[in-house]
């Protein structure tokens, strides 16, 4: 198992961007976290999940939707604030 957070930069907010990544979440299976709306424009992603997975979705956050422009996606050591949820298995939703 790995557990990454990641902030992504750009025009990422929006745009559809968290309901994008639940989709792709969803769509590539047996991804566990949730997706937020930093205050600083970013989005903010903390998941959990098989490595090729993960993997996966950082591939396709990379992307991101059709109206989003991506400019970096920074991976985060530890939790910037205790405010946002822990990871709940078997879920990937919006906070």
């Amino acid at each position: 198992m790995k557990e990454v957070y990641i902030k992504i930069k750009g025009r990422v907010q929006g745009i559809g961007y968290r309901r994008f990544a639940v989709s792709e979440a969803r769509h590539i299976g047996g991804i566990s976290g949730w997706v937020h709306n930093a205050a600083d424009g970013s989005v903010e992603i903390l998941m959990r999940g098989e490595e090729e997975n993960i993997d996966a979705m950082i591939l396709a956050c990379r992307k991101g939707p059709l109206l989003a422009r991506v400019d970096s996606i920074d991976f985060v050591v530890g939790r910037i604030s205790s405010f946002l949820p822990p990871i709940e298995d078997g879920v990937f939703k919006r906070v």
